[in-house]
């Protein structure tokens, strides 16, 4: 058996290209997705607009790839501004193709490459907006339309706002129970509960690391479901103010649950029955009723019980509370667009970007086309093929270029036998209901991405183009290749570098927090909790109304834990590039481990000092070891220990 299993074992690079998500299917999004890119091209041939249906179609497309699980604010954010970098990338694309030689056109795309590549290296979001930039670029200049470019980008963006509509509008299974508008939020602050209930479960086991990670994933969820675009600062509902209250109650649970998985002690199963009450209560807008008190025969047993007693009064009154976030400025954008990352991003994409768009213009002059006057295949292939956010660099040349191949050879299936142009709008919409399924898998995306752009553009009036695209995507599976693999001024993973130096700077940032704290008299120190805090909101220093340094300790204690996770991904991803890649970020993982140790200890002093009034001595000499443990390794990735004190 074991040498069937080392015959079997995958190079990291080709295990994940072969990798692929699971889960139930999304029907709200499927529906979407039916609903959004082949009505609108239908609607544009019957009024004979084509060319701007066409436009507004990919619009929904790309949307529909951000259409991803959340509430209805967060999707209005994480679809409309991708949205307005790609229109602005249509109108670029339009007036410099239109205005401008093949050279000063290459440069312009250069250009724009760099800024967008920059741009991705903030955040997801961020990262969309680029990708988009660099697509509506690309289409605007090389798909030759009679529209000017102010035209296609209002199409552009009306593609991409109908979605939205779609979004705001349809019910999803959820929102039968409670106000439907907050169904997505619900859902994801009652995956929080879930989340303690699973941690606390557990606590003593192999799955408790794995459990606390996936606490701290259901968090941010929730966190960003909460923290969506709105036209008011502050909640202005009571059923939206009611879930912020609730979120902000699983925290000293959250809290309390992780101190109690650092200890490594067993916990009875009565301990998990609370959380999963008070997730089946969010779940159902309902009241939570009796929830059963844990033991208090420990600091974070009598955290735990505090922290229910105070979840249920707020699922009773559901007054609000803050969501412990703290926004980035622009100062922090612009640090992260000329960081290591971003400079480094940026370098790769206008390379391969500019690249691309290079060889397409050539191969486009020199008629390689034949008849085609659409040459935008190419840089826009290269623009997913470069994006490391979506895969490792191998993984995302192999399952684009069998994703394209696949999708074309369907196509020319399809177009030999449908009607035209009614087959090919129905081949559309289903194409569109097909995406948010096929984006568990980078090779279904591009199979079925790539169905959708060659009936739109057939559609359009362009010959039926399957082997030329195939052509181009493997041209541009070449470029990336040979750009991604190209030495670049600085040192090599920058943007994991960029994400532990993160990590490592709030981590510190929550110590220090705690080790004031520490320094500070505080409220019943006697060894017992006073139990009548939980019920006085106007006593400092309790789970119900915290106090200013309870406060700002939960907003540092989700930021350390919410940019681990981020460097975690970002870890994983470079791990399974190819070795000559992969190399450059040896010794990563091992930072992030010990990053994950300090976080946790940190926690369970938070605890034991609420309880105590005090850092117990076991805790100072498990932060004393975990420093001292930290100091090599991250010396050897490139990054600087903070000095931090453990007297107070």
């Amino acid at each position: 058996m074991s040498r069937l299993s080392a015959a079997l074992h995958l190079p990291p690079w080709l295990a994940h290209a072969l990798r692929s998500q699971r889960g139930p299917v999304p029907w709200s999004a499927v529906t979407r997705g039916a609903l959004s890119a082949g009505p609108l091209l239908l609607v544009a041939v019957r009024t004979g607009h084509t060319s701007l249906g066409v436009v507004a179609a990919i619009a929904a497309m790309l949307s529909g790839i951000n259409d991803r699980p959340g509430s209805r604010r967060a999707s209005v954010k994480r679809i409309g501004v991708p949205a307005l970098g790609g229109a602005l990338g249509m109108v670029i694309g339009t007036y410099a193709g239109q205005g401008t030689g093949a050279v000063v056109l290459t440069v312009i795309l250069t250009v724009v490459g760099l800024v967008a590549g920059g741009i991705s290296a903030i955040g997801p979001v961020a990262s969309a907006v680029g990708t988009q930039v660099l697509v509506g670029s690309a289409v605007g200049a090389g798909m030759p339309l009679p529209e000017p470019g102010w035209a296609r980008a209002l199409a552009f963006l009306a593609g991409a706002g109908w979605l939205i509509v779609l979004r705001l509008v349809l019910p999803t299974p959820g929102s039968l129970t409670g106000d439907f508008r907050f169904d997505g939020e619900r859902k994801a602050v009652a995956g929080v509960y879930d989340a303690v209930a699973e941690l606390l479960d557990a606590v003593g086991g192999p799955q408790a690391i794995r459990r606390r990670a996936a606490l701290t994933a259901a968090l941010d969820h929730a966190q960003d479901a909460l923290a969506g675009p709105r036209l008011r600062r502050y909640a202005s509902s009571s059923a939206e103010r009611r879930l912020h209250a609730q979120y902000a109650a699983a925290l000293p649970l959250a809290e309390a649950a992780t101190a109690l998985a650092w200890a490594g002690e067993p916990v009875s199963e009565r301990a998990s029955e609370g959380p999963r009450r008070l997730a089946a209560a969010v779940r159902g807008n309902t009241h939570t009723g009796p929830l059963p008190a844990p033991s208090r025969s420990a600091p974070a047993l009598r955290a735990l019980d505090d922290a229910l007693l105070h979840a249920a009064e707020v699922f009773d009154q559901g007054r609000g509370g803050d969501l412990h976030t703290r926004p980035r400025t622009a100062r922090d954008r612009l640090r992260a667009v000329l960081g290591s990352a971003g400079r480094e991003y940026g370098l790769r994409v206008a390379l391969c970007f500019g690249a691309s768009a290079a060889v397409a213009q050539a191969l486009h002059q020199g008629q390689w086309y034949g008849q085609h006057e659409h040459w935008y295949w190419l840089p826009a292939t290269a623009v997913f093929l470069v994006k490391p956010d979506l895969g490792p660099l191998a993984s995302r040349v192999l399952n684009r270029a069998a994703g394209t191949v696949l999708g074309a050879l369907l196509f020319a299936g399809f177009a030999a036998v449908l009607p035209r142009p009614d087959g090919l709008i129905a081949l559309v919409a289903l194409s569109g209901a097909l995406i948010p399924v096929a984006t568990r898998h980078f090779a279904a995306q591009t199979a079925v991405v790539t169905v959708l752009v060659l009936a739109l553009v057939m559609v359009g009036g362009e010959p039926q183009a399957s082997a030329g695209r195939i052509g181009e995507t493997l041209l541009a599976c070449a470029i990336v290749l040979i750009v991604g693999h190209l030495p670049m001024p600085g040192q090599r993973g920058g943007g994991v570098r960029a994400r532990l130096a993160a990590a490592n700077e709030a981590a510190h940032a929550y110590l220090t927090h705690v080790l004031d704290e520490a320094g500070t008299p505080r409220i019943g120190t006697s060894g017992a909790p006073d139990a009548t805090r939980m019920r006085n909101p106007g006593t400092p220093g309790t789970p119900g109304t915290p106090s200013d340094h309870r406060a700002t300790r939960w907003t540092l204690r989700r930021e350390a834990y919410r940019t681990l996770a981020e460097a975690r991904t970002a870890i994983s991803l470079a791990a399974h590039e190819l070795p000559a890649l992969a190399r450059h970020t040896e010794g990563a993982d091992e930072v992030a481990d010990l990053l994950e140790r300090l976080v946790d200890t940190i926690t369970a002093c938070a605890v034991h000092l609420d309880d105590t009034g005090q850092i117990g001595p076991r805790h100072r000499e498990r932060l004393a070891a975990v420093l001292t443990e930290l100091t090599g390794p991250v010396e050897r990735v490139g990054l600087r220990l903070p000095r931090t004190p453990l007297a107070g």
